[in-house]
């Protein structure tokens, strides 16, 4: 959000993220999360515009989410050592009236998502000890972090917006704002304010 230039805070998010069942959509899946995260926090910002994001890596027809632990997180590694996989990166921008406003005021939101496709090399088992250990990627869907030592892992990393592999999608991000009116390359207060031309 930094490199965006625009005011933020960040506040984690009163969600349960929705784990995957057999034959789930994984596009559906993030999706919901993203927008789950999104909406637990819109009550306790009205007036703001509230983002939500969620990530899952994909290869074949398996789903693969936060490991959660590092025995956990070595396997997964060790299943996309030498394949190609999919990461998809939801983002959700929803905005609510201010307190006060008259009740018809519209909410409104708007959410998308990107794919990447990657390539991960061949790894064997002690290289992903020796990098789950180094880096501890417990929390990331895939178990890489791709923005640090992560990098080392991968001979392809492809897509429309190179940030979505770090998580945050700001090429996608830049354009859901500015359906709202708010554009990064604009600083006047009218540029920060939803609707606002």
């Amino acid at each position: 959000m930094e490199r965006l230039g625009l005011p933020f805070a960040v506040a984690a998010p009163r969600f349960e993220e929705i784990q995957p069942e057999p034959g789930a959509d994984p596009a559906r899946l993030v999706t919901g999360n993203a927008l789950g995260k999104a909406l637990s926090l819109l009550p306790d910002h009205p007036g703001s515009l509230v983002i939500g994001s969620d990530q899952i890596a994909v290869c074949g027809d398996e789903i693969l989410t936060k490991p959660g632990t590092p025995e956990r997180a070595v396997e997964q590694l060790l299943r996309l050592a030498g394949r190609e996989h999919e990461l998809l990166t939801a983002v959700a921008v929803l905005w609510a009236p201010p307190a006060g406003a008259p009740a018809d005021g519209d909410s409104r939101g708007e959410h998308a998502v990107v794919r990447s496709p990657l390539r991960m090399r061949p790894l064997t088992r002690r290289e992903a000890v020796a990098y789950v250990r180094l880096e501890r990627p417990l929390d990331c869907a895939g178990a890489y972090k791709s923005e640090g030592l992560g990098i080392a892992l991968f001979e392809r990393m492809g897509g429309d917006d190179p940030t979505a592999i770090v998580g945050l999608p700001l090429i996608t991000l830049a354009r859901l704002l500015r359906r709202f009116g708010v554009d990064p390359l604009r600083r006047d207060a009218a540029a920060l304010e939803p609707g606002v031309e």
